[in-house]
């Protein structure tokens, strides 16, 4: 595929993009937990959305495009990894064409020529206000969520540089002194970890998983009080965003306890039908509660929800188990 030099634009970005889909072993997937370089989203084509605007924003730029990094302001989003609720959080990325110069005379479009490239549709589907940040805070992110994965594999000496290496990129990056907190707290280190989430709360006064962990360090150094008036307050302030019934469903059907999974995955669903992630939970709890009809009603409706196609592989691939289940229980 080539781009004259003179002839590239937005349409080129465009271009561009449909054959990163169209083409490779595997079609482009959004995938939550996978932070990669550019270089190793490209040969994967399968990554996080950092990882894939970072991977959008390096193309733009070898076609001589501006792209802009923006953080989307969405509600507080857990995403099931590797059997532990993680916050994330979301960025996408604006190209657009630069200037263009022709014998001394400037062109001016009529209206700027941009477009908005967002890997998640959840966060295209709802208008979300979004707001610039600059290389310095994409570094950091990524650094932070290499050193998250780290921590989730327990190898705690190789998340404390990439933490530490998130600090030293962006000082005022909320997200890596609250995840620095709960490596600290992981390794026992509570008073190091204590001023770690004090640090991330006063950069960041809406870092709500920050003053949780805060919370929990009150908890494990006899503050019980002081943690659950903390507890107390968040609870009140997320009880209207689906993605924290969701995430409490999650934890509620890890421990058996199939009726809370409910409660709260129908309180997920009632806040936004749109989402696949409750239907999902609900689905998975009917089969624990031996009800093979609702578990097959809301697993295709998780199916006919989502958006990617790993999604779908995920649940199409569940509805065929559950189906030849039903028909070896009919047949006998």
């Amino acid at each position: 595929m080539s781009f004259p030099e003179g002839q590239r634009s937005i349409r080129s970005a465009k271009r561009l993009m449909q054959f990163l889909l169209d083409n490779g072993d595997e079609s482009l997937s959004y995938q939550s937990g996978a932070t990669l370089t550019a270089a190793q989203a490209y040969s994967d084509l399968n990554a996080n959305c950092l990882s894939l605007s970072i991977l959008a924003y390096s193309l733009a730029e070898h076609l001589g495009l501006y792209g802009q990094f923006q953080k989307v302001h969405i509600p507080e989003y857990w995403a099931l990894n590797n059997g532990f609720n993680l916050l994330t959080g979301h960025i996408n990325l604006r190209v657009k064409e630069r200037g263009k110069q022709l014998t001394n005379l400037r062109v001016i479009y009529p209206q700027e020529r941009a477009l908005v490239i967002d890997f998640d549709p959840n966060s295209r589907q709802e208008s979300f206000k979004t707001s610039y940040i600059d290389k310095a805070r994409i570094t950091a992110m990524f650094y932070n969520n290499k050193g998250a994965a780290a921590m989730l594999d327990e190898s705690y000496d190789l998340a404390y540089s990439y933490f530490t290496g998130a600090i030293k990129v962006d000082p005022k990056y909320s997200g890596a002194w609250g995840n620095l907190g709960v490596l600290l707290r992981l390794t026992e280190h509570f008073k190091q970890a204590e001023a770690a989430y004090l640090h991330a709360i006063d950069l960041d006064v809406n870092n709500h998983t920050a003053l949780g962990n805060l919370a929990l360090i009150y908890k494990l150094t006899d503050r019980e009080k002081e943690g659950e008036d903390i507890l107390s307050r968040l609870d009140n302030k997320r009880q209207s965003n689906p993605y924290y019934h969701i995430s409490l469903g999650n934890d509620a059907y890890a421990a058996a306890r199939y009726q809370d999974a409910l409660k709260h995955f129908k309180k997920a669903r009632g806040l936004n039908i749109k989402l696949h992630d409750s239907d999902f939970g609900l689905a998975k709890t009917y089969y624990q509660l031996g009800d093979l009809k609702l578990a097959k009603k809301y697993l295709t409706s998780a199916n006919n929800k989502a958006d990617f196609d790993h999604d779908k592989k995920r649940y199409e691939s569940k509805l065929q188990a559950l189906s030849s289940h039903t028909a070896k229980l009919n047949h006998y």
